[in-house]
């Protein structure tokens, strides 16, 4: 099983603090056109917000792990939910790598492998290095594409 580039926990924990940020003005906000909102309660739930996020940053990276089969596309994740997912080649429709602007920033990207079915069965492996991330899109589409032909 292959894991992630370290790194992806600087994008995670990026995004708790950014969340809890934006509760903060959210409070402020409200403070200023005259919701009750206590200056100490709304400190405290940004405070443990950005706790929990870090804390399950750190988490979700040691959980998260992915692997290349033969015929399927295996990924291992989730802290509070354990998710196994199987992803078979003949359902995969396409593949694309995605950078936001905080991968870029730290050098990271995501696959993102579009499956048939239902909306969102989509499945995103996160926390690449873009090389890694396009060896693994090509990789992905050489199976999905000979497993078309399998299936024929």
């Amino acid at each position: 099983m292959e894991s992630l580039d370290p790194r992806v926990r600087l994008v995670w924990a990026v995004s708790a603090v950014v969340t809890a940020a934006v509760v903060a003005a959210v409070g402020l906000v409200a403070r200023r056109v005259g919701a009750p909102v206590p200056v100490a309660a709304l400190a405290a739930v940004v405070a443990l917000l950005a706790i929990v996020g870090l804390a399950l940053a750190v988490l979700r990276y040691r959980v998260w792990r992915f692997e290349v089969r033969d015929d399927s596309l295996y990924l291992v994740r989730g802290v509070l939910t354990r998710t196994d997912t199987s992803v078979p080649f003949v359902r995969v429709q396409h593949i694309d790598t995605r950078r936001g602007p905080v991968e870029r920033t730290v050098g990271l990207a995501s696959v993102v492998v579009y499956t048939a079915g239902t909306r969102g069965a989509d499945i995103t492996i996160p926390g690449l290095t873009p090389e890694r991330a396009g060896d693994l899109r090509e990789r992905l589409r050489d199976l999905a594409t000979d497993s078309e032909f399998d299936a024929v």
